[in-house]
């Protein structure tokens, strides 16, 4: 295992470039995001390559598919900032809409032209990057939107994960979703998509479970996983095997679990505050990246 310590930040999210095997990105926050300043951590094998302070905490981000050295960030104060790798300092542009906290910030792995953001001011809203403004904005939960992710499989398909209990599924053709389900009987925090079994998703939520739906009969999900012993705050799914999701929690844990067995396969216990930030490097299978409120960020190779 490596580590880089975010000294005076406190991660939120980390995730692997999908150009460069190298690189990755972390999300901080001072003071636990609580009040103070964010700051973007780029890293080259560990090293950082690049920093970028903000005025509020940043709380997720996404790499560009289509612009291999920019990157997004969702933050504290609503904004959402796009960066530029090679150009230092600032941002190269600041989207100011979003009325309280961006806590999602996910780019569309088919279309590659457009990312999706999800807010705590209870709406989620399409951008494209060389627009400065949004495209559409959706607003049907109740209660903060944690995590906006769009479907591997489709450029129109995304789903949503809310505190007001349920997940939704869009279409960005459609004013409205167009599916709703109840997921769990307490907030859901996290989901992910199956991209090696089509209508499959997997979520997480403050009820420690993690639960496998099939999108075509949610009545009732397709499989439970128990283990965590706090909130599960993020969930990913490998994307060399479609057994294998991973996991990461309040109770300071990762977890690995293959659905196949329907069992929990390793537990990673270095962290010493709750775990936010979690990421599978699309090069090196095995290799999974979390970051905390300790201000590390473990590289862990299986």
């Amino acid at each position: 295992m490596q580590r880089f310590h975010t000294k005076g930040f406190n991660g939120y999210a980390v995730e692997f470039s999908p150009f460069f095997k190298e690189r990755c990105a972390v999300a901080s926050a001072a003071n636990f995001g609580i009040v103070g300043n964010g700051r973007l951590w780029i890293l080259h094998n560990s090293t950082v390559q690049q920093l970028y302070d903000t005025q509020d905490g940043l709380f997720d981000l996404s790499w560009a598919e289509n612009h291999e050295n920019q990157l997004v960030t969702g933050s504290g104060d609503g904004s959402i900032k796009l960066f530029d790798v090679t150009m230092p300092d600032f941002p190269v542009r600041n989207y100011l809409e979003h009325t309280k906290e961006v806590y999602s910030v996910n780019w569309n792995l088919v279309a590659k032209n457009t990312f999706i953001s999800g807010s705590w001011d209870l709406t989620i809203k399409l951008w494209n990057p060389e627009i400065p403004h949004s495209i559409q904005t959706w607003q049907e939960h109740g209660h903060c939107i944690y995590q906006t992710v769009w479907c591997p499989h489709s450029a129109e398909l995304f789903a949503s994960a809310s505190g007001d209990h349920t997940v939704k599924l869009w279409d960005i053709r459609s004013p409205q979703s167009v599916q709703t389900f109840k997921a769990h009987n307490n907030e859901v925090l996290a989901l992910d998509w199956n991209k090696y079994v089509k209508n499959t998703i997997v979520t997480g939520s403050v009820d420690t479970t993690i639960k496998q739906w099939d999108l075509r009969m949610t009545n009732q999900p397709t499989l439970v996983l128990q283990g965590h012993e706090y909130a599960v705050k993020r969930l990913k799914c490998s994307p060399h095997d479609g057994n294998v999701i991973a996991s990461v929690s309040y109770d300071m844990t990762m977890r690995l679990w293959n659905i196949a067995m329907s069992k929990q396969v390793f537990v990673h216990d270095k962290h010493t505050e709750f775990v936010h930030g979690l990421d599978f490097s699309l090069f090196v299978p095995g290799l999974i990246a979390t970051c905390a409120w300790d201000e590390a960020v473990d590289f862990i190779q299986l």
